[in-house]
């Protein structure tokens, strides 16, 4: 049987023999694939650091404009437009005299009032950040921000050339539109508009953030011989997993930059799962005793306590230092990009496309276009009788993530951790969708998914359609639950209830 320090030197060795760093700077689409197909026109991450650095001046003066008067900036976007501005908002307090970030990336319409109610409209800096402009939530979130406002605010947009949302922008005299350079992918946007723009209007470090990006470049670059690269040799690490049944990698991050895990989250799941197979990443959970893990797990420790207790029980134990600073933080994320990339050439995967995404949207515009929403409810008793050794059990939570619901969600997967020996993630509905919800649908068959729906209280209108928030979530809980039935993916929705009810 293969060892996990075999793989990882076979990996390694591959990886060396195929010139893959070299490749992967390049930009040479071979390294994954013939087709060049979303992946020629996906290699902007790595120059667009340079171009931000340079350009900073210019940008810090737009923005401390946009700013001026304003007390909030709300973020509406999702996926990889919402996720390091959350990352943003969450790890570091807004510069003095600059306005809070928040971002909106659900469609729970508890958790919108909620914004709108800390918001002022009149103080509030609305920006809709989308690559495509066509995103139905951040869409949504648009025209619900732009008919509370009423002429009072003010709204900016960040997006492609060309988008739509560019053009509707415009059209109705926003104040700012930024353009992005369109061959980035939105997991790998960290460090262009669609993170730098947020992370200025909050007075955040942006140069410590692009700083650090451009010494991760250099330091993991082809002028760097092999041995010592660290993206190289943490590709080879988590490669290696996958090739002996250690799929799971489990990070642990340093409390004060928490947040950075539904960020990674995204990168490894939407990149790398797809295929049948993939890197499942667990972020969040809490460290538990090595008796509650299988074999089936690499941990990744950032900028945390590599936990002894794990490596001598027979766990791999990845260390990546990393500093809660911007800096720290930036060189985090190209990091990570460039290991993301490499394990795809690893692996065979091409981390570029997410194939698996654009089904459940269908189905979610099937049930918005008169099917259906209701969903019959399953005991969890019975969809956790399906639960194997190896397997992973996906919470998907359609709930206001702000919620007293959603906290005690945290107990219940620990509990459902240590009860049945597997790795548990939780996601929240719709975000999970532009995260998680590639790797649930493409990647390892070995995945058992619950799905909750909340009720609501209140419904909030979208302006522009017959339909709200609450309808909306609803139909994309169903519209997703209905691809992973299609697929033969064990899954079911249960009463928040009955799962509420696991934990003490």
């Amino acid at each position: 049987m293969t060892t996990f320090a075999d793989a990882r030197a076979a990996a390694h060795a591959d990886l060396v023999a195929r010139d893959a760093v070299a490749r992967l700077f390049a930009g040479d689409h071979t390294l994954w694939r013939d087709d060049p197909t979303e992946l020629a026109d996906r290699m902007g991450w790595i120059p667009v650091v340079a171009e931000v650095e340079a350009d900073l001046p210019a940008l810090t003066a737009r923005c401390d404009a946009l700013v001026d008067g304003i007390d909030d900036v709300v973020v509406m976007g999702m996926g990889g437009s919402s996720l390091f501005p959350e990352v943003l908002a969450r790890s570091f307090e807004p510069a003095p005299g600059r306005p809070r970030l928040h971002v909106l990336d659900t469609t729970d319409p508890a958790a919108i009032e909620r914004v709108g109610a800390t918001c002022p409209a009149e103080r509030t800096l609305h920006v809709a950040s989308s690559k495509s402009g066509s995103t139905i939530e951040t869409r949504s979130h648009l025209e619900w921000a732009w008919a509370r406002a009423a002429g009072a605010g003010r709204f900016a947009v960040v997006t492609d050339p060309g988008s739509e949302l560019g053009d509707l922008a415009r059209e109705r005299g926003f104040a700012e539109v930024f353009e992005n350079r369109s061959d980035i992918g939105g997991r790998y946007a960290a460090l262009s508009l669609f993170g730098i723009v947020p992370a200025l209007l909050m007075g955040a470090d942006a140069a410590g953030l692009l700083r650090g990006g451009r010494t991760a470049l250099a330091a993991c670059g082809p002028d760097v011989e092999p041995a010592d690269n660290p993206a190289l040799g943490l590709a080879a690490a988590v490669a290696a997993g996958v090739e002996v049944g250690r799929d799971k990698l489990t990070v642990l991050l340093d409390p004060r930059i928490a947040t950075l895990g539904l960020w990674i989250e995204q990168l490894v799941a939407e990149s790398l799962g797809k295929d049948g197979t993939g890197v499942v990443p667990i972020v969040g959970e809490p460290v538990g005793e090595p008796d509650v893990y299988g074999h089936d797990r690499v941990f990744l420790a950032a900028g945390a306590d590599p936990e002894a207790d794990l490596e001598a029980a027979g766990q791999p134990v990845l260390v990546v230092p990393v500093e809660a600073t911007p800096e720290g933080i930036g060189s985090a994320v190209v990091t990570l990009e460039l290991v993301t990339a490499l394990v795809g050439a690893a692996l065979g995967v091409q981390p570029f496309d997410q194939p698996d995404v654009a089904a459940a949207k269908a189905a979610t515009a099937e049930v918005l276009d008169g099917g259906d929403a209701i969903v019959e409810e399953v005991l969890l008793a019975d969809l956790l009788t399906q639960v194997e050794p190896g397997d992973h059990l996906a919470l998907q939570a359609f709930v206001d993530p702000g919620s007293p619901q959603a906290e005690a969600l945290e107990a219940v997967r620990v509990v459902l951790r240590d009860r049945l020996r597997v790795a548990v993630s939780l996601g929240f509905g719709p975000r999970f969708l532009h995260s998680t919800g590639q790797l649930h649908k493409g990647g390892p068959r070995a995945i058992v998914c619950v799905q909750v729906l909340g009720d609501d209280p209140i419904e909030i209108a979208i302006p522009g359609r017959d339909f709200g928030f609450g309808h909306l979530k609803a139909a994309q809980a169903a519209g997703d639950l209905r691809t992973l039935v299609d697929r033969r993916i064990r899954a079911g929705r249960v009463a928040l209830d009955d799962l509420l009810a696991v934990a003490p």
